[in-house]
């Protein structure tokens, strides 16, 4: 249908402007990622949190392709109501349009340039939609001389006679060149004559013809408005500054890896998870691009003394390094959103009490350069554990999508209490006064960890050969340790297992369990129990609003031969 294709193509162009645009400005304030952001925030969090169970590192692209899609669909209707009327089409277009400016001008860090790229694409969409409206309106137009017959099963044969001349025709003298050209009968259907030559000029290219052009200039021009804003986009990449930092000596290194923390195991996670294969649960559609040069960090609200501090100055503070394991809340039991890595930053807490804050405060409400916030617990911070402003992960600048060039990494809360990326913001307030991101939507303000564990091997489903079957995972109970996993099958005793050896108390730890197994089907679990003494729980809890709970299991069967 000509008028979905003119819907959809003038789309195009409006979102590839609006791309262009927003390439040669802030990348965060192209309308698409505006619009996408509006929807994390407005989505329920039960939608939120399947999204992350089912696609997990995923989920941001299938929302970006949802949206897309969406946009397709309104603009094929849009511009099948053009086709027939401008006017109409034009208004469709403005909705579209009031709804990306609207996105762009309410994200938190949002100035007046983020209504630009939005007014461009829409600019861009109604030349587009015009001139292709225009041109698929004439594929329609029966009185057109320049029509494309062979559409029309209705259109006679041509040497039938003739008693109505269309309009536009003009006169032909008998006996001339063999060229036809449409005339009226006196019933529906047309009819050719033999026409003079001059009756078409070399100038006027067939309806169809001038359809495929302008078709074909409208999507040229949102494929490079798309590719050159994505290129633009990248220029602001700072791959080259991060890899140009330089790290001093850590004041207090981490301590070596003891033998024995790793098993060896085929299927285990390792002790330390590479940087790629991290989990990443944000809110942020593209990674903010920060500048080392330009960071800077500012501590203020219930304090004696603002700070105010940039990349350079951080680096110059004395370095902790340490061994600390972050978990995310959305993550199930059993689930990926755990993993350990080896962190350099300096003191949260040293420049928190270089700050003196006021009695009565009890929360940190950090924020990223996005405008995300998080809110973590003051006396957390103050205890004593290697609560960081982290720079390096795993002994590189930390990756663009966790958090360059800075984050906070506190051992034993949930990410979403304690692991802002791209901070730039801390104000010591209260609870009771400022109320961080994920607490607005429902979520606990304070995120202890709770004590899990997690089978890696067998996977569930998995089919076993009779005989000898490591068990193995790893368990989590940052800040406190953990002092024991067990194993049963098929809801028998508890075995327990070997424990790997680990550099402190804030990592995961690796174990196994020796099983030697018989043919049949099993139901396999684990338990873990912390150095505190407590021992995980079997009663079963969704993530929201404080994190998953139950054992971790595997169903796995063991074949006869």
């Amino acid at each position: 249908m000509p008028g979905a294709v003119v819907g959809v193509l003038t789309a195009a162009v409006a979102v590839g402007a609006a791309q262009f645009v927003s390439g040669l400005g802030v990348p965060q304030s192209s309308p698409v990622l505006a619009v996408g952001q509006a929807a994390i925030d407005l989505t329920p969090p039960q939608v939120k949190d399947f999204a992350i169970s089912r696609f997990g590192a995923d989920d941001k692209t299938v929302l970006l392709g949802g949206i897309l899609v969406v946009l397709a669909l309104y603009a094929a209707v849009v511009g099948m109501i053009a086709v027939r009327r401008l006017a109409f089409g034009m208004w469709g277009l403005a909705i579209f349009a009031s709804i990306g400016l609207t996105a762009a001008l309410t994200r938190p860090t949002a100035t007046a340039g983020y209504a630009v790229p939005t007014v461009v694409g829409a600019a861009a969409g109604a030349v587009a939609l015009t001139l292709l409206a225009r041109a698929a309106a004439r594929l329609s137009s029966p009185l057109d001389p320049l029509y494309p017959f062979d559409l029309h099963p209705e259109l006679t044969d041509p040497a039938q006679p003739t008693d109505l001349a269309p309009p536009d025709v003009p006169a032909r003298p008998t006996g001339t060149a063999d060229v036809a050209v449409p005339t009226f009968r006196a019933g529906p259907a047309y009819s050719f004559v033999p026409a003079h030559p001059d009756d078409q000029a070399p100038s006027r290219w067939p309806a169809r013809r001038r359809f495929l052009i302008t078709s074909g200039a409208a999507a040229a021009a949102a494929a490079f408005g798309t590719l050159a804003g994505r290129n633009l986009t990248n220029e602001h990449n700072i791959a080259a500054a991060r890899a140009a930092i330089r790290f001093p000596r850590p004041a207090v290194p981490a301590p070596s890896l003891p033998a024995g923390s790793n098993l060896n195991i085929s299927g285990l996670s390792s002790f330390i998870t590479p940087d790629d294969s991290f989990y990443r649960v944000d809110t942020a559609l593209l990674a903010p691009q920060v500048d080392p040069a330009t960071w800077q960090l500012r501590i203020h609200g219930m304090v004696q003394r603002e700070i105010t501090i940039t990349f350079a100055d951080l680096l110059r503070r004395p370095l902790i390094e340490n061994y600390v394991t972050l978990t995310c809340v959305s993550n199930p039991v059993g689930g990926p959103y755990a993993g350990n890595a080896r962190w350099l930053g300096a003191s949260l807490a040293d420049l928190i009490r270089q700050a003196r804050p006021l009695a009565g405060a009890d929360q940190l409400l950090s924020t990223s350069i996005d405008g995300f916030t998080v809110g973590t617990p003051l006396q957390i911070v103050l205890d004593g554990r290697d609560a960081l402003l982290a720079v390096a992960m795993n002994g590189t600048a930390l990756p663009v999508v966790h958090g360059f060039p800075v984050r906070m990494v506190v051992p034993g809360l949930y990410g979403y209490v304690s692991a802002t990326k791209w901070v730039t913001d801390i104000e010591v307030t209260t609870f009771a006064s400022a109320v961080a991101y994920w607490a607005q939507h429902g979520w606990s303000q304070q995120g202890p960890i709770k004590t899990e564990s997690r089978i890696d091997v067998p996977v569930y489903g998995a089919s076993l050969a009779p005989g000898r079957a490591p068990v193995a995972g790893v368990a989590w109970a940052q800040h406190k340790g953990i002092a024991a996993v067990e194993v049963r099958v098929n809801g028998g005793s508890w075995h327990e297992a070997r424990l790997a050896a680990v550099p402190g108390i804030d990592t995961w730890r690796q174990w196994v369990w020796e099983w030697q197994a018989a043919p049949g089907n099993y139901l396999i679990e684990a338990r873990a129990t912390d150095q505190t003494g407590y021992t995980q729980t079997a009663v079963q809890a969704q993530p929201p609003p404080n994190g998953a709970s139950g054992y971790p299991s595997a169903q796995v069967t063991v074949r006869s031969s």
